[in-house]
């Protein structure tokens, strides 16, 4: 099964348009926190990185079959998450299959979060992204790894990781809410220098996926 979804992404995202998605959780944490951030994101990598992504981003529920559709699936939320039994599977087959998980802690979802992922992989550690690694290298040059795009708790903006073979799946972003500055001007009054930060390191995570 691995081989047959890594064959699709690499016919899909060579010679068609692709579809990413956002993560409709269960547990009471708001989901659906930042409706303008994935269809900013596409607009911007589209025009920018030359990816051919859909328009409008998808929904897709972690226990659903159709999640191994999709090449990028990003997380968000400020509250509780849980993963059921047959999420935890289904969540595990998609990032062992190909598929890249980003959660973007929006403020609150952290101490969530941490025991959701562990469910996942109850073998691997969260392990925190040198400024070094490759998805901070390119297109846009981020020196000192991940950006900071809102305050928070004033903490240092940190990248977590899982890694398969070497390879990262699951990328979690702390203290540093890419997703917010994705969103629509208007929506947090962010200065387009902020904004731009977060859409460039949006756009580089996204190019890890598909050139890694």
């Amino acid at each position: 099964m691995k081989k047959l979804f890594l064959l699709f992404l690499f016919i899909s995202i060579s010679s068609f348009s692709q579809e990413i998605a956002l993560l409709k959780y269960s547990g009471g944490g708001d989901w659906y926190a930042n409706p303008t951030s994935l269809p900013n994101l596409i607009k911007f990598c589209n025009a920018n990185i030359n990816t051919r992504i859909k328009a409008k981003p998808g929904t897709v529920e972690p226990g659903n079959p159709d999640l191994l559709s999709y090449p990028f699936v990003h997380m968000t939320g400020h509250g509780n998450v849980v993963f059921s039994d047959t999420d935890v599977t289904n969540l595990r087959n998609y990032l062992y299959g190909g598929g890249f998980l980003h959660i973007d802690d929006n403020y609150g979802m952290d101490q969530y979060i941490r025991k959701e992922i562990k469910k996942i992989f109850p073998n691997n550690e969260l392990i925190e992204l040198p400024a070094s690694h490759a998805i901070f290298q390119k297109p846009f040059l981020f020196a000192n790894g991940l950006p900071k795009i809102h305050e928070h708790d004033g903490k240092r903006p940190q990248a977590f990781g899982i890694f398969i073979e070497n390879k990262l799946v699951l990328l979690y972003t702390y203290q540093c809410d890419l997703g917010d500055g994705w969103e629509d001007a208007e929506v947090h009054n962010d200065p387009l220098e902020v904004r731009l930060k977060a859409l460039k390191m949006g756009a580089n995570i996204i190019n890890y996926i598909f050139t890694n």
